[in-house]
């Protein structure tokens, strides 16, 4: 039997607990701050692009002695529903053919306008799958991976020349995710993540510092689903006829 008493709780310096204290403030104030700051930045962009357009006499800060924060986002959104409520119309659908069709009679413009419009169609349709799903894609080259979105399926001249089924797919940058790269990889050669886009974008944008809690039951997260260790001894070489073949490194 150990007679031995216990060792004692080690002491914490008043310095470590001012420390841990200071740490704790940071962590509970600095996501609240920041994201009150960049609210407010984006607030106050509107309103000194909107408000300056209110006729002095229709301003109602003009009869108050306070300004009014926000009243340019308010008459921002205000104005959108009101042109989407009159383009269901018949009107509206005649202005916005009419529109059209004289931006489609402009070498520059109808190219960006086209683009522009299929974009947001694309990324803002309730049946889209645009950005709908996290993916981990092998690269920049074989045993390193980096999360990708999933943007769409490939299609015309891309898929036509392609053998597999391919997907595009959009890898971002860190810290700044809305610089990237779009690649067209064969749908075989995606894994598909459980993690949402929101979970995603936030590993990529703090470079790994937050990651998001694996959801999938625990045989699955002990059970490894792919590996890069089968090319790790072999060379990719295409044929003339672009026919990848796996061959074995020549080893000294």
């Amino acid at each position: 039997m150990n007679d031995e008493p216990p060792p004692a709780p080690k002491r914490t310096s008043p310095v470590a607990r001012l420390r841990a204290y200071f740490l704790a403030g940071v962590l509970i104030t600095a996501p609240i701050s920041i994201t009150f700051y960049l609210a407010a930045l984006f607030i106050n962009f509107v309103d000194s692009k909107i408000t300056p357009l209110i006729p002095v006499k229709y301003n109602p800060e003009t009869y108050l002695p306070i300004t009014m924060p926000g009243l340019g986002l308010v008459i921002l959104i205000v104005v959108l529903i009101l042109i989407g409520a009159l383009t269901a119309g018949m009107v509206g659908r005649f202005y916005l053919r009419t529109s059209e069709r004289l931006l489609n009679r402009m070498p520059v413009i109808r190219g960006i306008y086209g683009a522009i419009k299929q974009i947001l169609e694309t990324v803002l349709a309730q049946q889209s799958n645009a950005f709908r799903e996290a993916v981990l894609v092998e690269y920049p080259r074989r045993g390193m991976w980096a999360i990708a979105f999933i943007t769409g399926r490939t299609k015309g001249e891309v898929q036509n020349l392609t053998e597999e089924e391919c997907i595009n797919i959009f890898i971002p940058t860190t810290p700044n995710p809305t610089s990237g790269f779009l690649l067209f990889i064969p749908k075989k050669e995606l894994v598909p993540l459980s993690m949402t886009v929101e979970e995603a974008l936030k590993m990529v944008i703090s470079g790994g510092i937050v990651t998001p809690v694996d959801h999938r039951p625990k045989a699955e997260q002990d059970t490894p689903q792919v590996s890069a260790a089968t090319y790790e001894d072999m060379d990719v070489l295409r044929e003339k006829d672009r026919t990848p073949v796996l061959v074995t490194k020549n080893k000294p």
